[in-house]
């Protein structure tokens, strides 16, 4: 359901975005390397100082690879729940105005449809307005409460919920490593709330150059070109086997 809504979400007329929490980060030296003047090598302290913590909240749009975040001390449904709608609501005012629904039975078929093959579906309100957005985010208690869901619903935005284990679905996991790296790797935040805004800062210079996320792309075509022709990547080369190779009799893997 969700590769479907990747592929299919622009020319069904709808946005598609994700979200996802992460963390807690705590303010401690992460391994990689930084630019420094020659000469004066970054030095990292040899004290473990507890700098406290912080998690992240970020909202992607893959079509365009803009990116919203905000640090938190803590992720409670008050506060992601607060956060999400206004900045949902932000993303709203730059779609196209809502048509009047002129159909309501095609109407609700549209929105049905995205609950298609799932096992537990939530339901559907009476009123249903056109339309408008997928969110793909985390399958947890607090993402579907009935109060979080009627709110989506009424703004014409569909929720789609990882499965359990499947949250690689979520293109929003990868947006978050990306920022974690480019703005903590080599450097050593004090506190949370720095770690915080070095994120927010990293987000900010991203947005004015964005890159669209697109599910799959060439190494999905060529993993598939691969299984067509019954050949196995080996790592660290393009190198390829038609069969995977096996170790002989008698010997021991890690030997």
């Amino acid at each position: 359901m969700i590769e479907r809504a990747y592929g299919l979400g622009a020319e069904a007329g709808v946005a598609v975005w994700c979200e996802d929490e992460a963390g807690p980060f705590q303010a401690v030296p992460p391994p990689g390397s930084s630019w420094q003047p020659e000469g004066q090598p970054a030095t990292q302290p040899h004290e473990w100082i507890r700098g406290g913590t912080t998690k992240l909240m970020t909202l992607f749009e893959p079509a365009t690879g803009t990116v919203d975040v905000q640090p938190a001390a803590s992720v409670t449904n008050t506060v992601l729940h607060g956060w999400l709608k206004k900045a949902l609501d932000s993303k709203l005012a730059t779609l196209p105005p809502a048509l009047a629904v002129s159909d309501p039975e095609a109407n609700r078929a549209q929105w049905a449809a995205w609950q298609e093959g799932l096992q537990i579906r939530f339901t559907l309100p009476a009123d249903l307005p056109p339309l408008r957005a997928l969110l793909v985010w985390d399958n947890l208690a607090g993402d579907k409460t009935a109060e979080m869901v009627l709110w989506l619903c009424a703004h014409g935005i569909m929720p789609l919920y990882t499965p359990w284990g499947g949250s690689w679905l979520n293109m929003a996991e990868s947006m978050q490593r990306i920022l974690k790296r480019r703005a903590l790797a080599g450097q050593y935040a004090e506190n949370g709330e720095q770690m915080g805004n070095w994120r927010q800062a990293v987000a900010t210079c991203w947005n004015e150059h964005p890159t669209p996320f697109v599910w799959g792309g060439p190494r999905h075509e060529r993993r598939q070109r691969c299984r067509e022709r019954k050949l196995h990547r080996l790592g660290g080369s393009g190198a390829c086997v038609q069969r995977f190779p096996s170790a002989p009799k008698g010997s021991f893997h890690g030997k």
